[in-house]
Parts: structure tokens; sequence; C-alpha cells
């Protein structure tokens, strides 16, 4: 992927890329059967759409932005909207292995506050930084691996604390099992 120096753009880091050009066939047609499955409005394949790139190209940059527009009919600023309202999603890359701790009631009274610093400290990030999504990266330490964040509900409250690693769910954790955790992913 061609990258080009980072700018400020309005206090927020922007990576310039061009994630459009790195695009296959594979993924055009893809992405024609997702809208494929809305033919009422192809504005509603806007989340899917924004999912399968992220999914691809690990973020959205602008042209993707652009080019998802295009795709459904729609302004740049209908998708911008929604990448920097949904805290899943990303206009910067993240670490290869996303730790995300849940922080709903039930994992908040479980411990999942010592949990997540616990994973911040492991993989070397300041569990004091604030992440709030809206389009940005979550703390990612310096070598690209890990990047921990907060994240809503993740459904298993009787497991409580629980965190998404990746795509796998582990449930039921104490700061003391962090470490074992992390090495096992290193």
């Amino acid at each position: 992927m061609r990258r080009e120096e980072k700018q400020r753009n309005h206090g927020m880091t922007e990576m310039k890329t061009r994630q459009v050009e790195q695009m296959t066939p594979e993924f055009e047609a893809d992405v024609e059967e997702l809208i494929s499955h809305y033919p009422v409005s192809k504005r509603s394949a806007s989340l899917p759409l924004l999912h399968h790139w992220q999914n691809h190209f690990g973020f959205v940059d602008d042209t993707g932005i652009e080019w998802i527009a295009a795709k459904l009919d729609l302004t740049p600023i209908n998708i911008l909207e929604l990448l920097t309202f949904y805290p899943w999603f990303r206009r910067e890359a993240a670490g290869k292995t996303i730790i995300r701790v849940c922080r709903t009631l039930a994992c908040a009274m479980a411990g999942s506050y010592d949990v997540k610093e616990k994973f911040c400290e492991a993989v070397g990030l300041d569990p004091h930084v604030e992440h709030h999504g809206f389009g940005s990266a979550p703390p990612t330490t310096p070598d690209g691996k890990f990047s921990v964040e907060f994240v809503e509900c993740l459904a298993c409250c009787g497991s409580a604390p629980v965190a998404l690693i990746g795509d796998d769910l582990v449930e039921n954790i104490k700061p003391s099992d962090v470490p074992a955790i992390v090495k096992n992913l290193k």
C-alpha cells in the first residue's frame, strides 16, 4: 500500500493513502454482491460496505469514502458521517492485534477497568490515554503489533469481564491472567 507523509487536518492526524488503487476484481465482485442484498435502496448497503472495506484494508481512507459514496450514488459526506459516528470504524491503521475490552456495567463491576490497564501495561501502552473512536485508531504500540481500547457490550455479561482479541472472545479475565494472554499473542 502506497503511503505518503502524514499531515495535520483540523487537529487530527490523517494518513494519506490510495487504497482504491489496491482493489482487486474479487473485492469489487464482493461489493456488487453485498449491494445486491439491498434492492430497494443501495444506501442501506453503506454499513456493510464500510465493514467490508475496513476488513480488507484495515481502515477507511479518503479514497474509500469517495469510492463507496460513488458506488451507492451518495455524497462522500454521507459515508464520512457513518465512519465518524460509529466507533468501530477507523480512518487510521490500528495494530495488527486489536484488544477490545468491554466496559459496560457487568464487565466494569467485574473489573474490566483493571483488565484494560493490565493489557495496556503488558503491551507497552499508557493505560490512561483516552480513546473515543470517531474515526481515529485506538492507542497502538510503536511497532504496530497491538492496539487496546474499550468497547461497549460484547454480550457476555454472565462471564464478565470479557475482551475481544482479534476475532476471539476471552471470558472471565482476571488482571493476573493478562500477561499470559499477551505472551501467547506475541
